[in-house]
Protein backbone atom coordinates (compact mmCIF):
# COMPACT_ATOMS: atom_id res chain seq x y z
CA UNK A 1 0.00 0.00 0.00
CA UNK A 2 1.29 3.22 -0.60
CA UNK A 3 1.50 5.62 1.99
CA UNK A 4 0.03 8.28 0.13
CA UNK A 5 -3.62 6.25 0.68
CA UNK A 6 -2.80 6.11 4.23
CA UNK A 7 -4.94 9.15 5.26
CA UNK A 8 -8.12 8.22 3.77
CA UNK A 9 -7.79 4.52 4.72
CA UNK A 10 -7.00 5.00 8.30
CA UNK A 11 -10.22 7.07 9.09
CA UNK A 12 -12.25 4.30 8.69
CA UNK A 13 -9.97 1.46 10.27
CA UNK A 14 -7.95 3.31 12.65
CA UNK A 15 -9.39 3.30 16.71
CA UNK A 16 -6.45 5.59 18.02
CA UNK A 17 -6.81 9.73 16.93
CA UNK A 18 -3.87 11.76 17.02
CA UNK A 19 -4.89 14.23 20.04
CA UNK A 20 -3.06 12.41 22.86
CA UNK A 21 -0.97 9.28 23.12
CA UNK A 22 0.11 7.95 25.77
CA UNK A 23 -2.87 8.97 27.66
CA UNK A 24 -4.54 10.46 25.04
CA UNK A 25 -8.03 11.06 24.55
CA UNK A 26 -9.15 7.74 23.04
CA UNK A 27 -12.17 6.62 21.43
CA UNK A 28 -12.56 3.09 20.19
CA UNK A 29 -13.99 3.05 16.77
CA UNK A 30 -16.71 0.54 15.48
CA UNK A 31 -14.20 -0.86 12.65
CA UNK A 32 -11.32 -2.03 15.36
CA UNK A 33 -13.31 -2.33 18.48
CA UNK A 34 -15.63 -5.20 17.74
CA UNK A 35 -14.43 -8.82 16.43
CA UNK A 36 -16.12 -8.04 13.77
CA UNK A 37 -13.13 -6.08 12.09
CA UNK A 38 -10.33 -8.63 12.80
CA UNK A 39 -11.32 -11.40 10.02
CA UNK A 40 -10.07 -10.96 6.84
CA UNK A 41 -7.05 -10.49 4.59
CA UNK A 42 -8.25 -7.06 3.70
CA UNK A 43 -8.74 -6.19 7.49
CA UNK A 44 -5.22 -6.97 8.36
CA UNK A 45 -3.94 -5.03 5.26
CA UNK A 46 -6.14 -2.15 6.64
CA UNK A 47 -4.86 -2.37 10.53
CA UNK A 48 -1.37 -1.94 8.59
CA UNK A 49 -2.30 1.45 6.72
CA UNK A 50 -3.52 2.85 10.44
CA UNK A 51 -0.17 2.32 11.46
CA UNK A 52 1.32 4.15 8.43
CA UNK A 53 -1.09 6.92 8.56
CA UNK A 54 -0.12 7.51 12.17
CA UNK A 55 3.84 7.61 11.43
CA UNK A 56 3.44 10.23 8.74
CA UNK A 57 1.74 12.68 10.70
CA UNK A 58 3.45 15.79 11.35
CA UNK A 59 4.27 15.63 14.93
CA UNK A 60 5.60 12.20 14.38
CA UNK A 61 7.83 11.83 11.14
CA UNK A 62 6.14 13.90 8.72
CA UNK A 63 7.96 16.76 9.58
CA UNK A 64 11.41 15.39 9.90
CA UNK A 65 12.75 17.83 7.60
CA UNK A 66 12.59 20.35 9.68
CA UNK A 67 14.37 19.45 12.70
CA UNK A 68 18.20 20.88 10.79
CA UNK A 69 16.85 24.54 12.37
CA UNK A 70 17.33 22.97 15.79
CA UNK A 71 20.88 22.57 14.41
CA UNK A 72 24.22 24.57 13.10
CA UNK A 73 22.14 24.13 9.48
CA UNK A 74 19.21 26.16 9.53
CA UNK A 75 17.78 29.00 11.14
CA UNK A 76 14.05 29.46 11.38
CA UNK A 77 10.72 30.19 13.95
CA UNK A 78 8.69 27.47 13.73
CA UNK A 79 7.98 24.38 15.13
CA UNK A 80 11.03 24.32 16.99
CA UNK A 81 12.21 28.06 17.77
CA UNK A 82 12.24 26.92 21.72
CA UNK A 83 14.34 24.25 21.12
CA UNK A 84 16.29 25.76 18.41
CA UNK A 85 17.14 29.21 20.81
CA UNK A 86 17.21 27.53 24.21
CA UNK A 87 15.72 30.45 25.81
CA UNK A 88 12.07 29.24 26.47
CA UNK A 89 12.76 25.44 25.84
CA UNK A 90 11.32 23.87 29.11
CA UNK A 91 8.62 20.90 29.89
CA UNK A 92 5.88 22.80 28.87
CA UNK A 93 7.12 23.36 25.16
CA UNK A 94 4.21 22.25 22.62
CA UNK A 95 6.52 20.75 20.58
CA UNK A 96 7.87 18.52 23.05
CA UNK A 97 4.34 17.81 24.27
CA UNK A 98 3.34 17.16 20.28
CA UNK A 99 6.39 14.76 19.54
CA UNK A 100 5.68 12.76 22.79
CA UNK A 101 2.05 11.96 21.89
CA UNK A 102 1.95 11.49 18.62
CA UNK A 103 5.36 8.66 18.72
CA UNK A 104 2.69 6.97 21.64
CA UNK A 105 0.71 7.39 18.79
CA UNK A 106 2.16 5.39 16.97
CA UNK A 107 3.03 2.66 19.19
CA UNK A 108 -0.28 2.00 20.28
CA UNK A 109 -1.32 1.43 17.14
CA UNK A 110 1.59 -0.90 16.55
CA UNK A 111 0.38 -2.69 19.66
CA UNK A 112 -3.27 -2.84 18.62
CA UNK A 113 -1.74 -4.45 15.34
CA UNK A 114 0.39 -6.80 16.89
CA UNK A 115 -1.76 -8.26 19.24
CA UNK A 116 -4.89 -8.76 17.26
CA UNK A 117 -3.50 -9.69 14.02
CA UNK A 118 -1.48 -12.98 16.15
CA UNK A 119 -5.30 -14.24 16.31
CA UNK A 120 -6.56 -13.41 13.14
CA UNK A 121 -7.82 -16.37 10.82
CA UNK A 122 -5.37 -15.11 7.82
CA UNK A 123 -2.60 -17.00 6.38
CA UNK A 124 0.67 -17.07 8.38
CA UNK A 125 2.26 -14.77 5.54
CA UNK A 126 0.34 -11.83 5.88
CA UNK A 127 0.44 -12.10 9.89
CA UNK A 128 4.15 -12.19 9.74
CA UNK A 129 4.42 -9.58 7.06
CA UNK A 130 1.74 -7.73 9.10
CA UNK A 131 3.85 -8.03 12.33
CA UNK A 132 7.25 -7.03 11.07
CA UNK A 133 5.74 -3.65 9.98
CA UNK A 134 4.43 -3.20 13.22
CA UNK A 135 7.64 -3.87 14.52
CA UNK A 136 8.94 -1.71 12.82
CA UNK A 137 7.45 1.44 13.17
CA UNK A 138 7.06 0.53 17.02
CA UNK A 139 10.74 0.58 17.07
CA UNK A 140 11.04 3.52 15.09
CA UNK A 141 8.59 5.13 17.43
CA UNK A 142 11.03 4.16 20.46
CA UNK A 143 14.09 4.87 18.90
CA UNK A 144 13.00 8.17 18.47
CA UNK A 145 12.14 8.32 22.09
CA UNK A 146 14.77 6.59 23.13
CA UNK A 147 16.73 9.61 21.32
CA UNK A 148 14.53 12.49 22.84
CA UNK A 149 14.32 11.70 26.59
CA UNK A 150 16.32 8.73 27.28
CA UNK A 151 14.02 6.20 29.15
CA UNK A 152 10.85 6.43 28.70
CA UNK A 153 7.47 4.03 29.45
CA UNK A 154 7.34 0.81 27.89
CA UNK A 155 4.18 -0.16 26.83
CA UNK A 156 3.85 -3.55 24.33
CA UNK A 157 1.22 -5.49 22.65
CA UNK A 158 -0.40 -6.54 26.36
CA UNK A 159 -1.34 -3.59 26.61
CA UNK A 160 -4.66 -3.14 25.48
CA UNK A 161 -6.04 0.59 24.72
CA UNK A 162 -9.56 0.38 24.87
CA UNK A 163 -9.23 -1.01 28.47
CA UNK A 164 -6.09 0.39 29.87
CA UNK A 165 -5.65 4.31 27.98
CA UNK A 166 -7.16 5.97 31.75
CA UNK A 167 -4.47 4.29 34.17
CA UNK A 168 -1.24 4.40 31.62
CA UNK A 169 0.78 4.86 34.55
CA UNK A 170 3.71 3.12 33.52
CA UNK A 171 7.05 4.70 35.26
CA UNK A 172 10.20 4.96 33.13
CA UNK A 173 12.02 1.96 31.66
CA UNK A 174 15.94 2.22 31.28
CA UNK A 175 17.33 3.96 28.53
CA UNK A 176 19.41 0.47 27.91
CA UNK A 177 15.62 -1.17 28.34
CA UNK A 178 14.25 0.76 25.93
CA UNK A 179 17.16 0.17 23.46
CA UNK A 180 17.15 -3.57 24.35
CA UNK A 181 13.14 -3.44 23.06
CA UNK A 182 14.34 -1.60 19.60
CA UNK A 183 16.97 -3.97 18.81
CA UNK A 184 14.61 -6.95 19.88
CA UNK A 185 11.90 -5.16 17.65
CA UNK A 186 13.97 -4.88 14.51
CA UNK A 187 15.64 -8.23 15.33
CA UNK A 188 12.24 -9.60 14.70
CA UNK A 189 11.07 -7.28 11.39
CA UNK A 190 14.07 -8.64 9.67
CA UNK A 191 12.90 -12.04 9.98
CA UNK A 192 9.58 -11.09 9.52
CA UNK A 193 9.18 -8.43 6.39
CA UNK A 194 9.89 -9.66 3.14
CA UNK A 195 13.23 -7.94 0.81
CA UNK A 196 10.41 -6.03 -0.91
CA UNK A 197 7.48 -5.54 -2.26
CA UNK A 198 4.93 -5.40 -5.28
CA UNK A 199 4.84 -2.22 -6.81
CA UNK A 200 1.07 -1.72 -5.67
CA UNK A 201 2.70 -1.90 -1.70
CA UNK A 202 5.62 0.48 -2.53
CA UNK A 203 6.75 2.19 0.80
CA UNK A 204 5.59 -0.26 3.29
CA UNK A 205 8.91 -1.54 5.69
CA UNK A 206 11.21 -4.25 4.26
CA UNK A 207 13.48 -6.45 5.64
CA UNK A 208 16.55 -4.32 3.96
CA UNK A 209 14.92 -1.05 5.88
CA UNK A 210 14.81 -3.11 9.28
CA UNK A 211 18.36 -3.74 8.63
CA UNK A 212 19.25 -0.10 8.07
CA UNK A 213 17.57 0.81 11.38
CA UNK A 214 19.08 -1.83 13.75
CA UNK A 215 22.24 -0.68 12.02
CA UNK A 216 21.61 3.20 12.89
CA UNK A 217 20.55 2.02 16.57
CA UNK A 218 24.02 0.26 17.18
CA UNK A 219 26.09 3.33 15.32
CA UNK A 220 24.32 5.37 18.16
CA UNK A 221 25.03 2.96 20.53
CA UNK A 222 28.46 3.01 19.58
CA UNK A 223 28.20 -0.49 19.08
CA UNK A 224 30.79 -0.31 15.75
CA UNK A 225 30.57 -3.91 14.46
CA UNK A 226 27.00 -4.69 15.21
CA UNK A 227 26.71 -1.29 12.88
CA UNK A 228 28.86 -2.64 9.95
CA UNK A 229 27.19 -6.13 9.99
CA UNK A 230 23.92 -4.65 9.68
CA UNK A 231 24.99 -1.77 7.11
CA UNK A 232 26.91 -4.38 5.02
CA UNK A 233 24.54 -6.20 4.41
CA UNK A 234 22.33 -3.95 2.71
CA UNK A 235 25.07 -1.99 1.07
CA UNK A 236 26.88 -5.59 -0.52
CA UNK A 237 23.51 -7.80 -0.53
CA UNK A 238 25.82 -10.15 1.53
CA UNK A 239 22.17 -12.40 2.27
CA UNK A 240 19.53 -11.01 -0.09
CA UNK A 241 20.03 -8.70 -3.41
CA UNK A 242 18.08 -5.95 -1.72
CA UNK A 243 18.76 -3.29 -4.85
CA UNK A 244 19.41 -0.21 -3.12
CA UNK A 245 21.68 1.99 -5.45
CA UNK A 246 22.60 5.56 -5.31
CA UNK A 247 20.69 7.70 -7.22
CA UNK A 248 22.21 8.92 -10.33
CA UNK A 249 21.67 12.80 -9.82
CA UNK A 250 21.62 13.81 -6.58
CA UNK A 251 19.54 16.67 -7.52
CA UNK A 252 16.02 14.69 -9.45
CA UNK A 253 16.51 12.40 -6.28
CA UNK A 254 14.10 15.33 -4.16
CA UNK A 255 12.17 15.82 -6.79
CA UNK A 256 10.28 12.25 -7.41
CA UNK A 257 7.14 12.92 -8.06
CA UNK A 258 3.84 11.49 -9.88
CA UNK A 259 5.12 7.50 -9.22
CA UNK A 260 8.55 7.99 -10.08
CA UNK A 261 10.79 6.33 -7.10
CA UNK A 262 14.66 5.66 -6.72
CA UNK A 263 16.31 2.41 -5.34
CA UNK A 264 18.35 4.96 -3.54
CA UNK A 265 14.99 5.20 -1.05
CA UNK A 266 15.46 2.79 1.35
CA UNK A 267 12.23 3.85 3.49
CA UNK A 268 10.47 7.29 2.57
CA UNK A 269 6.87 8.76 2.99
CA UNK A 270 5.18 8.28 -0.36
CA UNK A 271 4.11 12.22 -0.83
CA UNK A 272 1.66 12.39 -4.01
CA UNK A 273 -1.23 14.76 -5.52
CA UNK A 274 0.11 18.24 -5.26
CA UNK A 275 -3.48 19.86 -5.98
CA UNK A 276 -6.77 19.26 -4.02
CA UNK A 277 -6.92 15.55 -2.63
CA UNK A 278 -3.37 15.19 -1.63
CA UNK A 279 -1.30 13.71 1.23
CA UNK A 280 1.63 14.62 0.67
CA UNK A 281 4.16 16.62 3.39
CA UNK A 282 4.05 20.28 4.23
CA UNK A 283 7.81 20.78 3.16
CA UNK A 284 7.06 23.98 1.61
CA UNK A 285 5.23 26.46 3.96
CA UNK A 286 8.79 25.93 5.92
CA UNK A 287 11.01 25.72 3.34
CA UNK A 288 9.46 27.79 0.35
CA UNK A 289 10.16 31.31 -0.25
CA UNK A 290 7.35 33.71 -1.61
CA UNK A 291 7.78 33.19 -5.37
CA UNK A 292 6.94 29.25 -4.37
CA UNK A 293 3.17 28.74 -5.08
CA UNK A 294 1.95 32.34 -4.33
CA UNK A 295 3.01 31.35 -0.85
CA UNK A 296 1.95 33.55 1.49
CA UNK A 297 3.26 32.91 4.93
CA UNK A 298 7.00 31.77 4.19
CA UNK A 299 10.53 31.13 5.01
CA UNK A 300 9.87 29.89 8.08
CA UNK A 301 13.17 27.90 7.93
CA UNK A 302 15.84 28.76 6.10
CA UNK A 303 19.68 27.54 5.47
CA UNK A 304 22.45 29.01 8.00
CA UNK A 305 25.27 30.97 6.45
CA UNK A 306 27.10 28.29 8.76
CA UNK A 307 25.75 25.60 6.32
CA UNK A 308 26.68 27.41 3.17
CA UNK A 309 30.28 28.85 4.36
CA UNK A 310 30.95 25.26 5.00
CA UNK A 311 30.73 23.65 1.68
CA UNK A 312 34.37 23.34 -0.16
CA UNK A 313 35.42 24.62 -3.17
CA UNK A 314 34.85 22.39 -6.17
CA UNK A 315 38.51 21.16 -6.26
CA UNK A 316 38.35 20.21 -2.51
CA UNK A 317 39.87 23.08 -0.99
CA UNK A 318 38.19 24.73 2.19
CA UNK A 319 35.97 27.93 1.50
CA UNK A 320 37.00 31.33 2.54
CA UNK A 321 35.35 34.54 1.73
CA UNK A 322 38.30 36.27 2.17
CA UNK A 323 39.93 34.17 -0.70
CA UNK A 324 37.32 36.00 -2.59
CA UNK A 325 36.91 39.31 -1.04
CA UNK A 326 39.71 40.48 1.42
CA UNK A 327 38.20 41.57 4.75
CA UNK A 328 35.32 39.95 4.42
CA UNK A 329 35.81 37.86 7.32
CA UNK A 330 36.18 40.34 9.44
CA UNK A 331 32.55 41.27 9.87
CA UNK A 332 32.03 44.48 9.05
CA UNK A 333 28.81 44.46 7.82
CA UNK A 334 28.83 47.67 5.66
CA UNK A 335 32.24 46.40 4.10
CA UNK A 336 30.01 42.97 3.00
CA UNK A 337 26.76 45.01 1.67
CA UNK A 338 28.88 46.69 -0.68
CA UNK A 339 30.45 43.80 -1.96
CA UNK A 340 26.93 41.63 -2.23
CA UNK A 341 24.31 44.79 -2.73
CA UNK A 342 22.24 46.16 -5.81
CA UNK A 343 20.08 49.19 -6.14
CA UNK A 344 16.74 48.27 -7.04
CA UNK A 345 13.21 50.52 -8.68
CA UNK A 346 10.50 51.44 -6.72
CA UNK A 347 8.57 48.63 -8.08
CA UNK A 348 11.13 45.79 -7.22
CA UNK A 349 11.03 45.03 -10.93
CA UNK A 350 14.52 45.10 -11.77
CA UNK A 351 18.38 46.01 -11.11
CA UNK A 352 18.90 49.90 -11.44
CA UNK A 353 22.12 49.72 -10.44
CA UNK A 354 25.09 46.72 -10.18
CA UNK A 355 26.82 49.37 -7.47
CA UNK A 356 29.90 47.97 -6.34
CA UNK A 357 28.71 44.64 -6.68
CA UNK A 358 30.34 42.63 -9.34
CA UNK A 359 27.16 40.14 -9.63
CA UNK A 360 29.09 37.19 -11.92
CA UNK A 361 31.83 37.57 -8.99
CA UNK A 362 29.15 37.13 -6.33
CA UNK A 363 27.63 33.83 -8.20
CA UNK A 364 31.33 32.46 -8.76
CA UNK A 365 31.50 32.25 -4.81
CA UNK A 366 28.42 29.72 -5.13
CA UNK A 367 28.63 28.27 -8.26
CA UNK A 368 32.39 27.48 -8.23
CA UNK A 369 31.82 24.88 -4.85
CA UNK A 370 30.78 21.53 -4.32
CA UNK A 371 27.44 21.18 -6.43
CA UNK A 372 25.18 20.38 -3.63
CA UNK A 373 25.09 23.93 -2.58
CA UNK A 374 23.65 25.15 -5.23
CA UNK A 375 21.33 22.39 -5.69
CA UNK A 376 20.45 23.03 -2.14
CA UNK A 377 20.64 26.76 -1.97
CA UNK A 378 19.16 29.28 -3.35
CA UNK A 379 21.99 31.59 -3.27
CA UNK A 380 22.43 35.62 -4.68
CA UNK A 381 21.95 36.54 -8.23
CA UNK A 382 20.61 33.02 -9.01
CA UNK A 383 17.53 32.46 -10.85
CA UNK A 384 14.77 29.99 -9.64
CA UNK A 385 11.20 29.09 -11.36
CA UNK A 386 8.53 30.08 -9.09
CA UNK A 387 4.97 31.06 -9.96
CA UNK A 388 3.09 34.66 -10.63
CA UNK A 389 -0.25 35.24 -8.57
CA UNK A 390 -2.26 33.06 -10.95
CA UNK A 391 0.44 29.80 -10.40
CA UNK A 392 1.59 30.54 -14.03
CA UNK A 393 5.71 29.80 -13.86
CA UNK A 394 7.79 32.50 -13.97
CA UNK A 395 11.66 32.97 -13.87
CA UNK A 396 12.70 35.01 -10.80
CA UNK A 397 15.94 36.21 -9.85
CA UNK A 398 17.11 36.42 -6.40
CA UNK A 399 19.17 39.67 -5.44
CA UNK A 400 20.35 41.65 -1.88
CA UNK A 401 18.77 44.89 -2.33
CA UNK A 402 21.04 48.19 -0.87
CA UNK A 403 17.56 49.93 0.60
CA UNK A 404 19.67 52.98 1.01
CA UNK A 405 19.30 53.68 -2.84
CA UNK A 406 15.76 53.24 -3.00
CA UNK A 407 13.36 51.11 -4.08
CA UNK A 408 11.41 48.81 -1.76
CA UNK A 409 12.37 45.32 -1.42
CA UNK A 410 9.46 43.00 -1.54
CA UNK A 411 9.81 39.41 -0.77
CA UNK A 412 7.08 38.45 -3.21
CA UNK A 413 9.63 39.90 -6.16
CA UNK A 414 12.46 37.28 -5.54
CA UNK A 415 14.72 39.55 -2.47
CA UNK A 416 16.67 37.79 -0.37
CA UNK A 417 14.79 38.65 2.33
CA UNK A 418 12.44 36.27 4.21
CA UNK A 419 9.22 37.08 5.97
CA UNK A 420 11.12 37.75 9.04
CA UNK A 421 12.87 40.65 7.40
CA UNK A 422 16.37 38.82 7.71
CA UNK A 423 19.02 38.68 4.40
CA UNK A 424 18.69 35.13 4.22
CA UNK A 425 19.17 32.37 1.94
CA UNK A 426 16.62 29.63 1.12
CA UNK A 427 15.82 26.30 0.35
CA UNK A 428 16.06 25.17 -3.15
CA UNK A 429 16.15 21.56 -2.17
CA UNK A 430 12.44 19.89 -1.86
CA UNK A 431 10.98 23.14 -3.40
CA UNK A 432 8.98 22.65 -6.70
CA UNK A 433 9.63 24.91 -9.86
CA UNK A 434 6.94 26.06 -11.51
CA UNK A 435 3.88 24.72 -11.10
CA UNK A 436 5.11 20.91 -12.02
CA UNK A 437 3.18 21.04 -15.32
CA UNK A 438 0.36 21.80 -13.91
CA UNK A 439 0.72 18.85 -11.35
CA UNK A 440 0.95 20.82 -8.13
CA UNK A 441 -1.23 23.34 -7.21
CA UNK A 442 -1.43 23.71 -3.47
CA UNK A 443 1.85 25.29 -1.73
CA UNK A 444 0.75 23.31 1.08
CA UNK A 445 0.93 19.74 -0.19
CA UNK A 446 4.63 19.35 -1.53
CA UNK A 447 4.35 16.02 -3.74
CA UNK A 448 7.79 14.26 -3.21
CA UNK A 449 8.94 10.86 -1.91
CA UNK A 450 10.67 11.72 1.47
CA UNK A 451 13.09 9.69 2.78
CA UNK A 452 13.54 8.76 6.32
CA UNK A 453 16.22 6.38 5.44
CA UNK A 454 18.08 6.41 2.60
CA UNK A 455 21.36 4.42 1.05
CA UNK A 456 23.30 7.74 0.74
CA UNK A 457 23.10 7.91 4.68
CA UNK A 458 23.75 4.58 5.22
CA UNK A 459 26.81 4.86 3.38
CA UNK A 460 27.88 7.72 5.33
CA UNK A 461 27.19 5.48 8.54
CA UNK A 462 28.76 2.70 7.14
CA UNK A 463 31.84 5.18 6.39
CA UNK A 464 31.50 5.91 10.52
CA UNK A 465 31.57 2.56 11.92
CA UNK A 466 34.88 1.47 10.13
CA UNK A 467 36.29 4.76 10.59
CA UNK A 468 35.64 3.74 14.54
CA UNK A 469 36.87 -0.17 14.06
CA UNK A 470 40.29 0.97 12.76
CA UNK A 471 39.85 0.50 8.84
CA UNK A 472 39.98 4.04 7.81
CA UNK A 473 40.84 2.96 3.80
CA UNK A 474 37.71 1.41 4.02
CA UNK A 475 35.98 4.18 5.82
CA UNK A 476 37.61 6.35 2.75
CA UNK A 477 35.74 4.68 -0.07
CA UNK A 478 32.34 4.39 1.19
CA UNK A 479 32.68 8.24 1.50
CA UNK A 480 33.98 8.34 -1.31
CA UNK A 481 30.94 6.95 -2.93
CA UNK A 482 29.01 9.95 -2.07
CA UNK A 483 31.83 12.28 -3.01
CA UNK A 484 31.41 10.36 -6.50
CA UNK A 485 27.86 10.81 -7.21
CA UNK A 486 28.74 14.94 -6.23
CA UNK A 487 30.88 15.56 -8.71
CA UNK A 488 33.40 15.99 -5.97
CA UNK A 489 37.19 14.85 -5.37
CA UNK A 490 37.80 11.77 -3.99
CA UNK A 491 39.70 11.82 -0.51
CA UNK A 492 42.95 10.51 -0.67
CA UNK A 493 43.27 10.74 -4.42
CA UNK A 494 46.18 13.14 -4.99
CA UNK A 495 46.28 16.77 -3.55
CA UNK A 496 47.56 17.78 -0.07
CA UNK A 497 43.77 18.99 0.94
CA UNK A 498 42.02 15.53 0.37
CA UNK A 499 44.92 13.66 1.75
CA UNK A 500 43.45 11.57 5.23
CA UNK A 501 45.78 9.61 7.40
CA UNK A 502 44.33 9.31 11.11
CA UNK A 503 40.52 8.37 12.73
CA UNK A 504 40.46 11.80 13.81
CA UNK A 505 41.11 13.59 10.54
CA UNK A 506 38.29 11.11 8.98
CA UNK A 507 36.14 11.93 11.86
CA UNK A 508 36.02 15.84 10.71
CA UNK A 509 35.35 14.53 7.32
CA UNK A 510 32.44 12.25 7.82
CA UNK A 511 30.73 14.79 10.22
CA UNK A 512 31.01 17.75 7.30
CA UNK A 513 30.37 15.08 4.16
CA UNK A 514 26.62 14.06 5.98
CA UNK A 515 26.13 18.12 6.57
CA UNK A 516 26.50 18.39 3.00
CA UNK A 517 24.94 15.63 1.78
CA UNK A 518 22.05 15.20 4.36
CA UNK A 519 21.31 19.17 4.14
CA UNK A 520 17.57 19.57 4.55
CA UNK A 521 16.51 16.22 5.61
CA UNK A 522 16.64 16.52 9.88
CA UNK A 523 19.66 14.44 10.54
CA UNK A 524 22.08 17.15 11.90
CA UNK A 525 20.18 17.55 15.21
CA UNK A 526 20.51 13.97 16.46
CA UNK A 527 24.30 13.67 14.95
CA UNK A 528 25.82 16.73 16.84
CA UNK A 529 24.44 15.39 20.24
CA UNK A 530 24.56 11.67 19.65
CA UNK A 531 28.86 12.53 18.54
CA UNK A 532 28.56 15.20 21.91
CA UNK A 533 29.27 18.56 19.67
CA UNK A 534 26.12 20.54 19.76
CA UNK A 535 27.20 22.63 22.97
CA UNK A 536 30.57 23.16 20.64
CA UNK A 537 27.87 23.75 17.04
CA UNK A 538 25.91 26.51 19.13
CA UNK A 539 26.14 30.11 18.48
CA UNK A 540 23.72 33.22 17.17
CA UNK A 541 22.07 33.13 13.92
CA UNK A 542 23.44 36.27 11.79
CA UNK A 543 22.85 36.69 8.07
CA UNK A 544 24.25 37.11 5.03
CA UNK A 545 26.00 40.31 5.92
CA UNK A 546 26.62 39.34 9.49
CA UNK A 547 23.90 41.09 11.13
CA UNK A 548 22.45 39.26 13.88
CA UNK A 549 18.87 37.29 13.91
CA UNK A 550 18.58 36.01 17.08
CA UNK A 551 20.47 34.58 19.59
CA UNK A 552 21.17 31.06 20.66
CA UNK A 553 21.74 29.72 24.22
CA UNK A 554 22.99 26.23 25.52
CA UNK A 555 22.55 24.48 29.31
CA UNK A 556 23.74 20.84 29.42
CA UNK A 557 20.44 20.07 30.22
CA UNK A 558 19.67 20.30 26.69
CA UNK A 559 21.23 16.97 25.56
CA UNK A 560 18.19 15.61 26.69
CA UNK A 561 14.65 17.02 26.08
CA UNK A 562 12.38 17.52 29.66
CA UNK A 563 9.15 14.86 30.26
CA UNK A 564 6.32 17.40 28.83
CA UNK A 565 4.84 18.68 32.34
CA UNK A 566 0.93 17.26 31.25
CA UNK A 567 2.58 13.72 30.94
CA UNK A 568 4.11 14.37 34.61
CA UNK A 569 0.61 15.59 35.83
CA UNK A 570 -1.38 12.68 34.64
CA UNK A 571 1.08 10.03 35.34
CA UNK A 572 2.39 10.46 38.68
CA UNK A 573 5.18 7.20 38.10
CA UNK A 574 6.72 9.77 35.99
CA UNK A 575 10.63 11.40 36.90
CA UNK A 576 12.06 14.29 34.88
CA UNK A 577 15.17 14.15 33.41
CA UNK A 578 18.10 16.12 35.20
CA UNK A 579 18.04 19.64 35.56
CA UNK A 580 14.65 19.97 34.43
CA UNK A 581 13.42 19.38 37.71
Amino acid sequence: MKINHISTTAMLVTAMMATGCESLDYTPSDQMSGPAFWQTEDHARQAAVGMYSAMKAPWCFGMEFTFDMCSDLADGVSPWADISRGTSFSSASSGVQNHWQHLYELVHRANTVIREVSSMSVSQETKDRVTGEAKFLRAMAYFRMLNCWGGVPYYDETCDINEEFARLDAPRSTAEEIRRHVLEDLSDAITLLPVRWDDADLGRATKGAAYALRGKVYLYDRQWGHAVADFEEIVYNKHNDYGYALHEDYNDLFRLYNGRHSREMIFSIQSIDGNTAGNALDIVSYFGNKSTMRLIASNLIVPSTTLVDMYENSDGRPFSWDDVFPGFGSGDSSFRRRCLSVAINQGSTEITSTLDCDTTKVLDVYRKRDPRLCLNVITPYSHYLGTDAGSNPMDKQFVLADASQGGAPMEAMAFMRNSEGWNSYFWRKWIPTGNLDGYWGEYNRTPYEFPLIRLGDVLLMLSEAYNETGELDKAVEELNKVRRRACMPELCSGPSWLAVTTAEEMRRRIRRERAFELAGEGQRYWDLRRWGILAASVKDATDIFGDLMYTRSYQPRHELWPIPLVEMDRNRNLTQNTGWE
